[in-house]
């Protein structure tokens, strides 16, 4: 196993998950199978109990696992499936260090950060690297290893002393550091003081980078090279620049140009007779390169209006906001996001106030109606809720493509028992226990008490009501976007779901046009609702969170259908599906 860290200086959020995951890309161009693990120094055991106002959204894996947004990058570029355990914490670290203890593991010794957390890590990076993330079902050839926050937290010096320790226990040849750094630019000219003191840093806990990226505004200057080069103990050639460009896609074809691809593979002994990096070939990154540059050449927009409650930080939703751009390239045009904050949807303020003739209410329902579709991601929690109600009452009455996820999929159904089945008080318990219809319930099996890990959670089969018998012209929409499959399998992260005693009422209903169209296993749980095409152009709400599957190359299936929708193009789109399925059968 060959093993490519990265580490950062000077401040937080330059890009280190993009420069890894292009990075990762442009390996996987030459031909090597990769993964990627994710450090971080937090004590939190996960990302599942913080805000999204702390540390951007939490990314939820397969195996149900709650992680940093970046291990969501990773999957997004390299068509990866990672586990829990790719992402390091502070936190897990020290459990697994503990139980140890209190079992006797230790033999009597005093337990101590070096060498026992040390080895810790060490041991569960080398543990993890062997996991096959691909369809290969083989262990990767390269492990990518981020280290989160910046070189001189206290946080991460535990980890970075192991990685020191790392680099002996693997060998120079399977051991490469990389550094990025920030290159400002004042009054015209790129300062490389925050490098050289970054990278003096680094070398002092003993760690030596071999290539150094760095980020700016601007391509970097040759005197900027040469100089990082005399000062940071690497050749001109090793410092790259990982400057501003249109999109991130182009990023890999960015490193591809400075030869990043050639520097691991020298540095890792890829031409060694014996090395594992044997197989790799000059880069070929083919349709990813086509679709960079063809995004650059889109005339047509597409509009869509995200009501959310945490729009104040856009990382919040950052898995919406790339799930709706990949939709969009498919659909070739390009996104104008409109942001709306779900509360200045709602006719009163928190004291009960008329707030209809506020300046935010009106920008607000403005922004609403001059969108193309709006989404309604999930989130938790009262704040919004009516706003969010009362965006799908909008979407609903004016035929405006509209996709619910988790909790948007719920005000979507509360709403419509409201509206259209005159349930008066129909509401969530998870915001009024004693509502006189409760359609939206808590999960029996979910823990009260606790509530780290204790959600619906990860990957789960959703069944179409659909059988295999069904023409395609009479299958749902949502089962005509996933390509007509009776089953998928889509991540989940919530508590509360549609009352299952209230499913027959609400489809039973002389008044109802609602269909629950996706189910679990068991039939049971509600996890896709929509109404028909006749009716509606698309108006669907999904359980579940698509966005986490969601790839460049590959969109999801729900937000394929609510862009295509919003660009008018859903009905040709659907017939074609359905004609190729008839002349499949």
């Amino acid at each position: 196993m060959k093993y490519v860290v990265v580490s950062g200086g000077v401040v937080s959020g330059l890009g280190k998950g993009v420069t890894i995951s292009s990075m990762g890309r442009l390996l996987q161009a030459c031909g090597l199978r990769v993964t990627a693990i994710k450090i971080d120094p937090y004590l939190n055991v996960d990302a599942g109990t913080m805000s999204p106002f702390e540390h951007g959204e939490c990314f939820v894996l397969g195996d149900g696992g709650e992680t940093d947004l970046d291990l969501g990058n990773y999957e997004r570029f390299l068509n990866i499936r990672l586990t829990s355990d790719h992402n390091i914490t502070t936190g897990k670290i020290y459990r697994n260090v503990i139980l140890k203890e209190r079992r006797g593991d230790y033999l009597g010794k005093t337990v101590q950060v070096v060498p026992h957390l040390t080895n810790e890590i060490q041991d569960w990076i080398e543990r993890v690297a062997q996991i096959p993330v691909d369809d290969s079902g083989k262990p990767a050839d390269v492990c990518l290893i981020e280290v989160g926050g910046t070189v001189g937290d206290i946080e991460s010096s535990v980890f970075l002393e192991a990685l020191r320790q790392f680099q002996f226990r693997v060998s120079d040849d399977n051991f490469i550091l990389c550094f990025v750094s920030l290159v400002p630019i004042l009054s015209n000219e790129q300062k490389t003081k925050p490098t050289q003191h970054g990278v003096r840093d680094l070398r002092s806990l003993g760690l030596s980078p071999k290539i150094i990226f760095c980020r700016s505004t601007q391509p970097l200057e040759d005197a900027t090279k040469n100089k990082i080069s005399s000062f940071c103990h690497v050749k001109p050639t090793h410092v790259l620049s990982v400057h501003d460009v249109s999109n991130v896609y182009h990023v890999p074809s960015l490193l591809q140009s400075q030869h990043l691809h050639t520097l691991v593979g020298d540095a890792l002994a890829a031409n060694a007779t014996d090395s594992p990096l044997h197989h790799m070939h000059p880069p070929h990154l083919g349709e990813w390169q086509v679709m960079a540059e063809a995004i650059e050449k889109y005339t047509a927009t597409v509009k869509i209006a995200l009501i959310g409650k945490y729009t104040g930080l856009q990382d919040s939703y950052l898995s919406v906001i790339k799930a709706l751009k990949h939709a969009s390239i498919k659909c070739e045009s390009k996104l104008d996001l409109l942001w709306v904050e779900a509360t200045q949807l709602e006719k009163l303020d928190e004291d009960g106030n008329d707030k209809t003739s506020s300046i935010e209410y009106r920008e607000a329902w403005d922004i609403v109606e001059s969108a193309d579709g709006v989404i309604v991601p999930g989130g938790f929690g009262n704040r919004g809720f009516l706003g969010k109600m009362r965006a799908a009452e909008y979407c609903r009455t004016n035929k405006v493509p509209y996709l619910g996820v988790c909790l948007g999929f719920q005000a979507m159904v509360v709403e419509y028992c409201r509206s259209i089945l005159k349930w008066d008080g129909a509401n969530s318990t998870e915001f009024n226990e004693d509502t006189p219809h409760p359609v939206v319930i808590f999960m029996p099996e979910v823990d009260r008490e606790n509530m780290g890990g204790t959600m619906r959670l990860g990957s789960r089969i959703t069944k179409f009501t659909q059988s295999d018998g069904t023409e395609p012209t009479d299958m749902s929409t949502t089962q005509i976007m996933y390509n007509f499959q009776n089953e998928v399998s889509e991540r989940h992260r919530h508590r509360y779901e549609v009352n299952p005693e209230k499913v027959a009422e609400i489809e039973g209903n002389p008044s109802s046009s609602l269909k629950f169209v996706g189910r679990d296993e068991t039939g049971t749980r509600m996890e896709v609702a929509e109404l028909p095409r006749d009716e509606h152009p698309y108006y669907v709400g999904v359980q579940y969170h698509p966005e986490y599957q969601s790839r460049p190359l590959i969109p999801s299936p729900p937000f394929h259908g609510l862009v295509l929708a919003a660009c008018g193009k859903l009905n040709s789109y659907l017939e074609e599906q359905q004609l190729k399925q008839q002349e499949k059968a």
